[in-house]
């Protein structure tokens, strides 16, 4: 097998169209997940916070 034909092979494989899983569904929102992630940060600490009433 030469050089091109396996950087040829490599490239159709990168590149999804040799038949492969496709993924027909949208990703999640960037906005969402980190909207998300902020929120269960701010309840983390807000549980923290009501836990450490003595100081």
């Amino acid at each position: 097998m030469s050089l091109h034909q396996t950087a040829s092979q490599l490239v159709t494989l990168a590149s999804g169209e040799a038949g492969g899983h496709v993924d027909e569904h949208a990703s999640l929102s960037p906005l969402v997940t980190g909207g998300g992630a902020f929120i269960a940060l701010m309840l983390l600490l807000w549980i923290t916070t009501r836990f450490n009433r003595d100081r």
